[in-house]
């Protein structure tokens, strides 16, 4: 079986993810071929099919992993004994910074989504929008209490954010006028003043 670490380093999965991500994000999943990763990574083919069991599953957890964080930390803010406002502000500036800490993930996996099988697929847009929902959850919560406008639909209130957020790997580059917490903030004041009654 093969080892979990290098000897009490980094574990092997975090190694396969890692030089995954940077492989995908540098050439592209189609042209980044399973014994490129695994030279990178420092280890075998058979250590990465015993824990990914093939190059799509790498794909599917570079996205997975942000999302998961992202799902943890949403279902919390939700959670939060705070007014539905706050509640919603912050979720919505942490997605953006949670996006910008993890950029390449977001990047590869907008580029290469395609690639999944369709049984990944599936199972990515499920969890996609699991979290969608949770967040629009909080905004039809707001519009029952009369904090948020009824004006816009919450579901096209969500896809408007969302969008912003998609589109983060296009444009935001490490290092420029704006530190991840202002674009964050930036965005996330931009869509409570849309919901203002």
């Amino acid at each position: 079986m093969p080892r979990t670490t290098d000897g009490g380093a980094t574990p092997v999965p975090r190694r396969l993810l890692d030089a995954a991500t940077r492989l995908f994000a540098d050439q592209g999943y189609d042209r980044t071929s399973v014994q490129e990763i695994v030279e990178a990574a420092g280890v075998t083919k058979g250590a990465l099919y015993h824990y990914f069991g093939s190059k799509d599953d790498l794909l599917h957890e570079v996205y997975a992993r942000v999302l998961r964080l992202q799902q943890e930390r949403l279902d919390a803010f939700a959670d939060a004994d705070e007014p539905v406002e706050k509640r919603v502000r912050d979720a919505a500036a942490d997605v953006v910074v949670t996006t910008i800490d993890n950029l390449d993930d977001a990047m590869i996996f907008f580029r290469s989504m395609h690639h999944l099988s369709p049984e990944k697929n599936k199972q990515v847009r499920a969890e996609r929008r699991r979290y969608h929902e949770r967040f629009r959850a909080l905004i039809e919560e707001g519009q029952r209490e009369g904090v948020f406008s009824t004006a816009t639909p919450a579901d096209l209130v969500v896809d408007y954010h969302f969008g912003s957020v998609h589109h983060l790997s296009t444009w935001y580059r490490p290092g420029g006028p704006l530190t991840p917490q202002e674009v964050a903030d930036h965005l996330a004041d931009l869509l409570l003043r849309a919901l203002r009654p």
